[in-house]
């Protein structure tokens, strides 16, 4: 039985539960992080000793960071056609789910910190700006990959990296502040509300 350990308001654990959706996975999932059992505790930073969730316990094997956990769960459980194994259409797909892990994600932080969070670090009003203007370009790039595509991230077919691209525009949408009308972006969060599992993990009105 494969066990998540994570909090189903995070947003690395929701690409978690939503793949386990798609893929028909069985699975247990124990609250850990903001708000419930300190990952810092000696019994959990023995799974990961960077004290963040999610941890993936499959049997005795153990996984920690998000994007691995996807790419391993979609290896290891007839998730091909989520993820080909053919190399140009795999490095697509792992090129956008990188983009979102280090491009997209880190231009929303201070914005997120502040608008949504209210954390006490983050109140500089400048940086605040800079982090919305930088969001909104990264954006805009999706933008343009989705007028190419009309489809999805990496092409016609939904694929892995709209399990991270599509809360990631979840994330977009429901923060409050002054955004571009993306017309292309628009479809795609409509193209991916018509399924089930994205309802449930993606458009749900979690941040």
């Amino acid at each position: 039985m494969i066990k998540i350990l994570g909090r189903t308001d995070s947003i690395n654990v929701r690409k978690i539960l939503w793949l386990c959706d798609e893929l028909n996975l069985d699975y247990v999932r124990e609250d850990w992080g903001r708000g419930f059992a300190s990952p810092k505790q000696i019994e959990f930073l023995a799974l990961n000793p960077n004290a963040t969730i999610p941890v993936l316990i499959d049997g005795d094997f153990i996984l920690w960071q998000s994007n691995s956990i996807i790419r391993y769960l979609a290896n290891a459980y007839s998730g091909e056609y989520l993820y080909p194994k053919e190399p140009q259409q795999r490095a697509i797909i792992d090129q956008w789910i990188d983009w979102q892990g280090i491009e997209l994600n880190n231009s929303w932080t201070y914005a997120l910190m502040h608008i949504i969070r209210h954390s006490p670090e983050h109140q500089d009003f400048e940086k605040v700006s800079q982090s919305i203007e930088a969001w909104n370009a990264m954006m805009h790039i999706l933008e343009q990959q989705l007028a190419k595509t009309r489809a999805y991230v990496a092409g016609k077919n939904f694929s892995l990296s709209d399990i991270v691209i599509g809360l990631s525009v979840q994330r977009w949408y429901l923060t409050p502040f002054d955004k571009p009308d993306y017309p292309n972006i628009k479809a795609y969060y409509a193209l991916l509300s018509k399924r089930e599992a994205y309802m449930r993990w993606g458009n749900n009105g979690q941040n």
